[in-house]
């Protein structure tokens, strides 16, 4: 049994690889890269083919994180069929992924923020026009979403 993750932002420059980039450190450190796979995309289609922004390049590394490799691409009808979760960052992104679903998807659509205890806001911020420092936090806000969405797939999935 293998579980999807995919990520999805707008360009799929700044949060969606840093999530996949940490989401995917978390599934080696628990035994897990055999069972869970996990991609990220973007909703728009304006930084296909580049790499993620150099500021979230840095600041995952920072943090331990290597998403240098990783190629933006955008959303397809395929990734319906291919990802158990679509996850997005924020709600404009969240009402695409939702409306884009074919009707019979029976995987779950939903917010990264939505799977730890926030307390606050359950959108993670495009950092893409601030100052290079926001990317850090928006780092260390991923990484708490990204422990509680892979506690939530091992209960769900008894792993």
């Amino acid at each position: 049994m293998s579980v999807g993750v995919l990520f999805v932002c707008l360009g799929n420059i700044c949060r969606s690889p840093a999530a996949q980039g940490i989401f995917e450190h978390r599934i080696r450190a628990a035994g897990l890269g055999d069972q869970i796979h996990t991609d990220s995309c973007g909703t728009a289609a304006f930084n296909l083919g580049k790499s993620p922004d150099e500021r979230s390049q840095s600041a995952a590394l920072r943090a331990g994180y290597d998403i240098s490799a990783q190629i933006a691409r955008q959303i397809c009808d395929e990734d319906y069929q291919r990802f158990d979760y679509v996850i997005a960052m924020d709600r404009i992104n969240l009402t695409n992924v939702e409306a884009w679903a074919p009707k019979d998807y029976a995987g779950e659509i939903n917010l990264f923020m939505n799977y730890c205890k926030n307390g606050g806001n359950a959108q993670i911020p495009d950092p893409y026009y601030k100052e290079a420092e926001a990317f850090d936090g928006v780092i260390q806000t991923l990484e708490r979403a990204a422990d509680g969405l892979l506690a939530h797939i091992r209960t769900k999935h008894g792993m």
